[in-house]
């Protein structure tokens, strides 16, 4: 039982001590608000409040009738932060993109041996499948968000879960960025940009790879960098 909250830390810091101590992990379950509250040594109330900060930092889940879980993996948080930010001021908000469609490519560019040496073939042939769905259509004029997303997530499984799930977070932010600045230049120029980037991988050069997603980043770069203001 871990000692009462008595002018120490939150209770919100409590319950993740809680979930630390007792090793907890994403989907297991937490104690009853009672059981919580006789083992911290505070009251239901306080403990309520508490489970409503950690739920809206995705760190627990509250399932109603069922009870309070540990949650999973997730960055809403943070991509609702970002893009509340850019709404609040249209510059400011698309420096902030602009600086997470450089760190993209600061980290896809980084893996560029780790995605040559570790992607599967099955991951690859699923990047060849989503390519030519987004040929398919970007020919009837369409654009094709969830095939990119996906395109960059399978790009990314080599690295990791806290790599994919960074940059689901960051596209998500990105797409949304991207509403402002109206539709693609070209989505034909788009499209080839993600199938050099699978040609490379296929070809075996790291060299390669790494200019083919520069050259992916540029187009939305140069898109931004006309929106935002100069600087002085």
């Amino acid at each position: 039982m871990l000692s009462p909250v008595a002018g120490g830390p939150t209770v919100v810091s409590r319950i993740k001590e809680y979930i630390l101590t007792n090793h907890l992990g994403p989907g297991d379950p937490l104690p009853t608000e009672n059981e919580l509250s006789q083992q911290l040594g505070v009251s239901r109330s306080r403990i309520r409040e508490a489970v409503k900060t950690l739920s809206a930092l995705d760190i627990v889940e509250v399932r109603h009738g069922y009870g309070t879980y540990v949650g999973q993996m997730s960055f809403r948080a943070m991509v609702e932060s970002l893009a509340f930010r850019g709404m609040l001021n249209a510059d400011d908000g698309l420096g902030v993109f602009a600086e997470l469609v450089d760190f993209r490519e600061l980290i896809e560019t980084s893996l560029a041996d780790k995605i040559m040496a570790s992607l599967t073939p099955q991951a690859a042939l699923s990047m060849r499948r989503l390519t030519e769905a987004m040929a398919e259509k970007a020919s009837a004029g369409e654009e094709f968000a969830a095939e990119d997303r996906e395109f960059h997530l399978l790009l990314m499984e080599t690295a990791g879960t806290l790599a994919v799930g960074m940059t689901g977070a960051f596209w998500d932010v990105h797409a949304l960025a991207s509403r402002s600045l109206g539709p693609p230049d070209d989505l034909q120029a788009t499209v080839a940009a993600h199938v050099a980037i699978l040609d490379a991988i296929e070809k075996g050069d790291a060299d390669v790879l790494r200019a083919a997603i520069r050259a992916h980043y540029a187009p939305i770069r140069e898109r931004m960098t006309r929106r935002l203001p100069p600087r002085t």
